[in-house]
């Protein structure tokens, strides 16, 4: 679990396996959604997710020029997602997902939006307590991404209580 000691490096690597175990948990869920909506909205979180990685990835690459032995898709493709944005461990989402995913849209999505409550608030506590300066600007923005996906379920749960 990340601390808000870690380098601004550090700080990359740590995150992206963060969304990379987010992005793999919501591509799992959209697998087994029973409706077209819940798979849907978990397709559009995963691709998001992705997004984050590739834009961890670009600041990573940027940072550390190419000083690094492996390439970053090479890491990407090697690195052990234990856990999720949040710091949430994987096997407890799998978990959770048979508990919620089966069930209804509705608990779908209070599971997405704990998952990124907790993102959001594991980024606010970095970006505040982060010993190093650009590591605290990386936070900040995750933290800025967390809101726009916590937002977009909001809309969709206020959709779903109106049909």
């Amino acid at each position: 679990m990340m601390t808000g000691k870690e380098d601004l490096l550090q700080s990359l690597i740590e995150v992206f396996i963060m969304e990379k175990g987010t992005k793999l948990f919501y591509s799992e869920a959209a697998g087994k959604a029973t409706t077209s909506h819940v798979r849907n909205t978990f397709d559009e979180l995963s691709r998001w997710e992705e997004k984050h990685m590739d834009f961890i990835q670009y600041l990573y690459q940027s940072v550390n020029g190419d000083q690094e032995t492996m390439s970053f898709n090479d890491f990407s493709n090697r690195v052990e997602t234990p856990v999720t944005e949040g710091g949430i461990p994987l096997k407890d989402l799998k978990d959770k997902m048979e508990q919620y995913i089966y069930k209804n849209e509705k608990e779908a999505l209070t599971l997405a939006m704990e998952i990124e409550g907790k993102a959001f608030n594991l980024y606010r506590k970095l970006s505040r307590d982060s010993e190093d300066a650009n590591a605290k600007v990386l936070f900040a923005e995750m933290m800025d991404q967390e809101v726009k996906h916590i937002n977009y379920l909001k809309e969709l749960k206020v959709k779903l209580a109106d049909a």
